[in-house]
């Protein structure tokens, strides 16, 4: 696919310059759905966790160039993030990075998480990634309504037991 210079097409320009990001000799648009897990799907993040994961998680990103975190939700057992990465990174060696250094900056923190990670080995070996092509603003509101349906799904099942 050959993307068309805006000079070449003036009617291009605004959306070139708002969508496609540049690289010295890359154009490019490459964004991704990615959802990660604890291992066991323990219920972890929560309260302080939680907010200390999302700092750290935008601290992490900050660190590789280019690299944008465009939505986070973090759940009690997993994190969905849309970002932005550069051709020049893989996704893999992105995630590995995340998922690395996060895990040694809670287990650094959060002694407690150690006792039940033994092994100091804090996420599931996978994660799922899918890119965002022309449905991103609806993968952006299914991100922001997943925490709103796993609350209303959770009251449910408290009021069975009452």
């Amino acid at each position: 696919m050959y993307l068309r210079s805006p000079e070449r097409y003036p009617g291009n320009k605004e959306v070139c310059n708002e969508r496609f990001k540049k690289l010295s000799h890359t154009i490019y648009e490459c964004k991704y759905h990615i959802v990660c897990c604890p291992k066991y799907r323990y219920r972890i993040f929560k309260d302080e966790i939680k907010e200390y994961t999302k700092g750290q998680i935008y601290s992490l990103c900050g660190q590789k160039d280019l690299v944008e975190v465009l939505e986070l939700n973090i759940q009690e057992d997993h994190i969905h993030l849309v970002m932005s990465i550069p051709p020049k990174y893989s996704v893999s060696s992105i995630m590995g990075f995340l998922k690395g250094k996060l895990a040694l900056r809670l287990f650094q923190r959060y002694e407690r998480l150690g006792k039940r990670y033994w092994g100091r080995h804090l996420w599931s070996r996978g994660y799922c990634v899918s890119t965002v092509g022309l449905n991103e603003k609806q993968i952006r509101e299914y991100v922001k309504w997943q925490e709103r349906k796993e609350k209303e799904i959770e009251q449910k099942q408290l009021s069975l037991f009452k």
